[in-house]
């Protein structure tokens, strides 16, 4: 069993890192998989994610107390702002634009009302 929540984690961890280069693949909740599953399989990752400078503060911030940094809910709205940009500027079909918008418009509620690290 250790053995799946090792390849779950690096799986998670793998598509964290290409979402943070692409605009519409999110990087947060996979990082916070790729903790629950190292977590659960192997303890020197588990540390390493937690200890990471980029993002282990984030991700205890997460788990203690269900926080996101101020800083980190800007760059998210920019994100979501700049993927919807990217739709519109691809000509998407209405339809396609409304489900788009209504989805990131909720994405964007939850991120803000979240507390504060």
């Amino acid at each position: 069993m250790r053995l799946l929540w090792l390849l779950f984690g690096l799986l998670s961890l793998g598509l964290a890192v290409i979402g943070a280069a692409l605009p519409l693949l999110p990087t947060v909740p996979f990082l916070l998989l790729a903790t629950f599953s190292f977590a659960r399989s192997s303890e020197r990752l588990h540390h390493w994610l937690l200890s990471h400078p980029a993002f282990g503060q984030q991700i205890m911030d997460w788990q203690e107390r269900g926080a996101i940094r101020r800083s980190v809910k800007w760059l998210a709205s920019l994100s979501i702002m700049g993927s919807f940009g990217i739709a519109l500027f691809l000509g998407l079909r209405p339809t396609l634009l409304v489900i788009q918008a209504t989805t990131l418009a909720a994405v964007t509620v939850f991120i803000w009302t979240r507390p504060e690290a």
